[in-house]
């Protein structure tokens, strides 16, 4: 697909960039703006002129082919505009910043990259040792839920302003997350059929007291 159909597919199924709006826990989007944009209600904000947008899109290529120096035991392929859909839940889709295939064992797995820049400590807090936002974290379940894949690689490149830049890399095992991949499943199911197919408006989402 050119990039123009890949953005109107997208509009006909829940991605990855999805996952955490639906569970209530998006820093951008809420259950009920993610329902209207799935029912054409509002369309989805272009942001895609922002620096910080900009940025990670001309930055993707550089760093998944740093990936491929710095793992040379994975084979990267990766092809643009691509959408894979859920074998069984056809509008559970994703479109990967790569795939890796482990040389050794022919295991199949997610590359997945992020560029962030950090402007406060809360902000960094975030990727303190092995954390994972929560966004990020359910954008890559979804993707292992949809794939089928054995494993992900997050790359996350951390910029702070101009005097501090970290690359961190994540490993997750599908393995060892799998009662989470069934919760996101679950609760993305629901949240297509019985709110977005019935044209009904999902509850807000209480934080637990």
């Amino acid at each position: 697909m050119n990039r123009e159909e890949w953005l109107k597919e997208r509009k006909f199924g829940i991605g990855g960039s999805d996952a955490a709006a639906v569970l209530g826990v998006s820093k951008w989007k809420t259950r009920a703006e993610l329902w209207e944009e799935k029912t054409g209600r509002r369309k989805a904000p272009d942001i895609s002129d922002k620096p910080c947008v900009q940025y990670g899109i001309h930055a993707e290529e550089p760093i998944r082919q740093l990936f491929a120096l710095n793992y040379p035991e994975y084979e990267v392929k990766h092809q643009e505009n691509t959408i894979i859909k859920h074998p069984k839940y056809p509008f559970l889709i994703a479109s990967l910043d790569g795939i890796l295939i482990d040389k050794e064992t022919g295991e199949m797995g997610v590359l997945e990259i992020k560029t962030a820049e950090i402007v406060s400590s809360m902000q960094y807090d975030n990727w303190k040792g092995d954390k994972i936002p929560d966004t990020y974290y359910c954008q890559v379940l979804h993707y292992l839920n949809v794939t089928g894949y054995s494993f992900v690689k997050l790359v996350a490149e951390l910029k702070h302003e101009q005097d501090y830049q970290a690359r961190k890399t994540y490993t997750i095992q599908r393995e060892e997350v799998i009662d989470e991949i069934k919760y996101l499943e679950q609760e993305e199911i629901k949240f297509w059929n019985e709110y977005v197919v019935k044209d009904i408006r999902p509850p807000c989402n209480l934080p637990e007291v």
